[in-house]
């Protein structure tokens, strides 16, 4: 069939040295492939750098783009792949470049540390933003001015939009599908690339954060007996006692160490325990609630549901090996 050529918004994604390739390949398979189903009004797509010469992604393959920063003079739509949170310095060419795209009012979409350069540029202060999980705590601590959400899929912020590590850059993309062009054609792409229609970007990340502190004060000390032992009874007047702490300065400290109340603590420390069992065992569901603090199934259901956005039937089914579920 003939691909009539595109007429519908400019995107382009930005190419750098170290750029990951994975991210440079996600808006160039979704906005850049010819799609003859859907004629003429579809995206327009180019990469660019800032010189317009070749660039050499993180893996180590060099890449041929499409032009300079006149490129981004042009885009409706500028794709920000992985930038480098130990130094997400902007060199000024391209600040300029991407500030004024800003100011005429093209959008923005960051995949993964991507948020960083948006960041860098003051194009999150006062929004809600994400990014892998991993780099959330750097994110929220040198740009105290974003509201860093560490635990969704992607961030919608109206003209600059986030998402967390690389794959979930595919559901923010497909999200702007849906928003430009609707559910039908966003669905009918998803389908090419065999992916579920829809993941919601509240869907919360999985992560691996509940780590034991490097601290060795009574708080730290605390927050590792939560940790290895979440089933117990851990009310609030437990852990002010525990830790040696009014009940306000409880809450201050918990939040200022671990972003969170303390019974938030506690629940993550559970969640985390249920979905170690659900990973590594054949418990069924049941005997997991009680051994994570739960109680009950319908209890571990409803909290599972409600942090990480699956039944723990599903997350064993995704994350366990075949002989933990056999």
């Amino acid at each position: 069939m003939h691909a009539p050529a595109p007429s519908g918004p400019m995107v382009v994604a930005l190419g750098f040295d170290g750029a990951p390739m994975f991210e440079l390949s996600l808006p160039a398979e979704i906005f850049g492939l010819r799609r003859p189903e859907f004629g003429a009004e579809w995206y327009r797509f180019a990469l660019a750098s800032i010189d317009g010469r070749p660039i050499r992604t993180s893996q180590g393959w060099n890449l041929s783009v499409d032009g300079d920063m006149s490129l981004i003079e042009a885009a409706d739509l500028i794709v920000i792949p992985g930038w480098k949170p130990a130094d997400p310095s902007v060199p000024e060419s391209l600040r300029d470049a991407l500030l004024a795209a800003h100011a005429r009012g093209a959008r923005f979409a960051s995949i993964c540390s991507g948020a960083f350069l948006l960041a860098e540029l003051g194009l999150l202060d006062g929004r809600r933003a994400t990014t892998h999980w991993l780099h959330a705590p750097l994110l929220a601590r040198r740009y105290p001015q974003v509201t860093v959400a560490s635990d969704i899929l992607y961030a919608d912020g109206g003209t600059v939009l986030t998402s967390a590590g690389s794959a979930a850059g595919i559901d923010l993309l497909l999200h702007i599908v849906r928003q430009d062009y609707g559910v039908a054609r966003a669905n009918a792409v998803a389908k090419r690339l065999v992916l579920p229609a829809q993941r919601e970007g509240d869907q919360r990340q999985f992560d691996d954060s509940m780590r034991a502190p490097q601290q060795t004060d009574r708080l730290a000390t605390l927050m590792a007996q939560i940790l290895s032992r979440p089933a117990e009874a851990w009310p609030v007047s437990r852990l002010a006692a525990e830790a040696g702490m009014s009940l306000r300065t409880l809450a201050r400290a918990f939040s200022v160490r671990a972003g969170c109340a303390p019974g938030t603590y506690v629940l993550r420390a559970r969640i985390a325990r249920a979905r170690e069992l659900l990973e590594t065992s054949r418990l069924p569901v049941e005997r997991i609630a009680e051994l994570s603090g739960f109680g009950s199934a319908t209890s571990l259901q409803q909290n599972f549901r409600r942090q990480l956005g699956c039944s723990p039937t599903a997350y064993r089914r995704n994350f366990a090996p075949a002989e933990a579920h056999a």
